[in-house]
Order: structure tokens, then C-alpha cells, then sequence
């Protein structure tokens, strides 16, 4: 365990049962989603690739222009 989180874990004992538990869920939470989008990223590289190379070849054709933000 990092010092940190033992910081943070020491901390959180001294609070109430119903406070450790909705950090505890926060916690929880925010490791699933990251899980979450860490599968999603790894199933998603051939798509992304292949968009990639579509991208490069549209401008590398001139099929593609600059985006000018001061005429949105």
C-alpha cells in the first residue's frame, strides 16, 4: 500500500460506519469504471486504427479541410 492511501485509509477510520461505507462505495465506483474503459479501449483499437488511417487519407486526397473555431 502507498503512503498515501494509508493516509487516506487511516483517515477514514475515524469516521462513521455510514461515511466509510459511501467512501468505500465511491472508491469502488470509480476502480469499476475505470475497468470499464480500459476493456472498452482495448476492444475498441482496430476500429480506432482504421479510422486513423480513413482520417490520413481524406487529408492527404485534400477530402478534408482546416477547422476554423472562429466560424462555429
Amino acid at each position: 500500500m502507498t503512503t498515501l492511501l494509508e493516509q487516506a485509509v487511516n483517515r477514514v477510520k475515524i469516521l462513521s460506519d455510514n461515511e466509510q461505507n459511501a467512501i468505500a462505495a465511491l472508491i469502488l465506483e470509480e476502480i469499476d469504471d475505470d475497468l470499464r474503459w480500459d476493456k472498452s479501449f482495448a476492444s475498441s483499437q482496430d476500429v480506432l486504427a482504421m479510422l486513423a488511417e480513413e482520417a490520413a487519407e481524406e487529408i492527404n486526397t485534400g477530402k478534408s479541410e482546416v477547422l476554423d473555431p472562429d466560424k462555429l
